[in-house]
């Protein structure tokens, strides 16, 4: 399994980025997709996941209306668009699998596979 994040980089609070992570190496159309967050000095936390099939999403209370989470089964690719960003949205963000398939959570302990992760600062 492999997980490949991308897309992190440095911009002012109110603007927008979007990461991809591109997944091989299992089926990926049948796996919960998630991003989670780890600020320095804290502990991982979730962001947001969608579900296989229907592609049903969920967030964290924090990033909800601003953050969207979408999957491009014919690419393998699970992509996070972060609009109105702000400064304690600064992280390393880190796309994960779920354990098994059509599984989803929002426990980081719950999760089969990650990615390697990508820096996203936001400056004020």
């Amino acid at each position: 399994v492999q997980l490949q994040a991308s897309g992190g980089g440095l911009v002012q609070a109110g603007g927008s980025l979007r990461l991809s992570c591109a997944a091989s190496g299992f089926t990926f159309s049948t796996y919960g997709m998630h991003w989670f967050r780890q600020a320095p000095a804290k502990e991982r936390q979730f962001v947001a996941h969608i579900t296989p099939g229907s592609g049903v999403t969920n967030y964290a209370d924090s990033v909800k209306g601003r953050f969207t989470i979408s999957r491009d089964n014919a690419k393998n690719t699970v992509y996070l668009q972060m609009n109105s960003l702000k400064p304690e949205d600064t992280a390393v963000y880190y796309c994960a699998a779920g354990p098994t398939p059509y599984i989803t959570s929002r426990r980081a302990a719950d999760m089969g596979s990650w990615g390697q992760g990508t820096l996203v600062t936001v400056s004020s």
